[in-house]
């Protein structure tokens, strides 16, 4: 990611440590980065300098979650430059607050507490949509991932997709074709591939790209909060109701709602969901008054949806809503010629992030990190990298900055030298083997749940 010339950047916050996280990582990859906690002084920074991206937080009184302080900074931040594209910055529980900062005029809203790769990407991207926009032009550009030419996907598309391989390449396509229609999409893959970035970019080159795109980890919602957080609630629906709120459904709508990790949900959560897709409408806590959505859905999943559906662990009615187009992310060990291309832009990145420039990559490292069958897939490589560089004196990372976890091979193993991961694949094979494949016979006799099986078959890739 090279700094881009018009990239100035202002960052308001009353939280300090906030302004230093930005600042940490935004430093390098823009022309001028500058970070106040008191919103009166914003007036003075717009005349002193023109900035092309404000993230602007919603809330600086103490005490006060109602974002109305915020919103009266928008207006008078596009009153005073027009041109600027003011992000909204806000907390988990304060979605809807974002959605009213987009109708007043925000560009995007970025969730508190913010993931610094997607936090760079954002801005960027706004820093390059308003060069556009003063050029008349209509096309986004494609990030530079390294100095490597042939890592740009054709047209420019897909900025944080980086890929040279013919796996990745019919996905691209895919994203291209299906990303105009509202057609509900069905994500699966490994841990680390990748399947946030595809729906983002799903979002991105539909027709709904200027509504919200809203990131709903199920996997993370408690099961009693799950109506409130999905479907809303009124004020004094429950003991911590103290104010009115919509739901994800409700915040999406006219956009994207993303729902990661659905194979996580209960069977009674399956049909509170299918239920909101089939009516497209949902019921806030504490009401009785139906309100409508239109949301085009985006699921993912790392769980094997088709087995658990046979077992009865996930409604088929569901799944048939969800996937009238799949798409499945190869994992990193099948597209070993995007590995070099994904080392070079993590290490620019991370290198620039901690002010290490002119961090290279030893002769026989690069062979190395192709060797490696990366378990972990894309996270596993960023982070690999991200420790490398943090830990790297010398200028230079060789192969022994990285940590090679053995790949279990059935050729030299054998039950003297089996690590617990093998025996633990040679037992669920067994147990499939010995009940002619019956999901439930075999989870009964490992003694662990259906949904635990499911994990481990996955894992496993049996």
């Amino acid at each position: 990611m090279k700094s881009d010339s018009s990239g100035r950047v202002l960052i308001v916050d009353d939280d300090r440590d906030v302004l230093f996280t930005a600042r940490l990582v935004m430093k390098g990859l823009f022309e001028k980065v500058d970070a106040i906690d008191r919103p009166g002084l914003i007036p003075e920074f717009l005349k002193a300098s023109r900035y092309d991206v404000i993230l602007l937080d919603m809330n600086f009184s103490r005490g006060d979650t109602s974002g109305k302080e915020g919103l009266e900074w928008l207006d008078r931040i596009l009153r005073q430059d027009p041109e600027v594209r003011v992000l909204a910055t806000t907390a988990y529980g304060e979605i809807n607050l974002a959605v009213q900062a987009m109708k007043k005029g925000a560009a995007d809203f970025i969730v508190k507490p913010w993931n610094k790769t997607q936090l760079v990407a954002s801005v960027q991207n706004a820093v390059r949509l308003k060069a556009l926009k003063i050029k008349g032009k209509t096309k986004s550009p494609g990030v530079d991932p390294g100095e490597n030419p042939e890592s740009r996907h054709p047209e420019g598309r897909h900025p944080e997709i980086i890929s040279r391989s013919p796996a990745m390449a019919q996905i691209l396509e895919t994203i291209k074709t299906v990303a105009p229609t509202d057609a509900n999409v069905l994500i699966m893959g490994e841990n680390g591939t990748g399947k946030e970035l595809a729906a983002m970019a799903l979002h991105r080159e539909s027709l709904r790209s200027r509504k919200p795109f809203v990131h709903v980890d199920l996997g993370s919602i408690p099961e009693t909060l799950f109506e409130a957080e999905l479907f809303g609630h009124t004020r004094g629906a429950f003991t911590d109701a103290r104010e009115e709120r919509a739901g994800r459904f409700e915040t999406a709508s006219g956009g994207t709602l993303f729902l990661d990790e659905i194979g996580n949900l209960t069977l009674p959560l399956q049909a509170k969901i299918l239920t909101a897709i089939q009516n497209k409408q949902v019921t806030r806590i504490g009401s009785n008054n139906p309100v409508g959505t239109n949301v085009r859905l985006i699921s993912a999943t790392n769980m094997p949806l088709y087995l658990m559906a046979e077992a009865f662990e996930f409604r088929q009615d569901l799944l048939y809503r969800i996937n009238t187009v799949e798409i499945l992310l190869p994992p990193l060990r099948e597209r070993r010629e995007d590995i070099s291309l994904l080392v070079g832009y993590y290490l620019k990145l991370f290198s620039e992030q901690y002010g290490k420039e002119g961090i290279r990559i030893r002769e026989g490292t690069m062979a190395k990190l192709e060797e490696y069958h990366w378990p972990g897939n894309i996270r596993e490589l960023a982070h690999s990298i991200e420790r490398a560089v943090i830990l790297c004196k010398s200028g230079g990372i060789t192969p022994d900055d990285f940590v090679f976890r053995a790949r279990p091979s059935a050729a030299v193993a054998d039950e003297t030298t089996f690590r617990l991961e093998d025996y633990d694949k040679k037992a669920v094979s067994g147990a499939l083997s010995r009940n002619n494949g019956n999901l439930s016979k075999a989870a009964e006799e490992l003694g662990i749940a259906r949904s635990t099986l499911y994990r481990k078959i996955s894992h496993f890739g049996i």
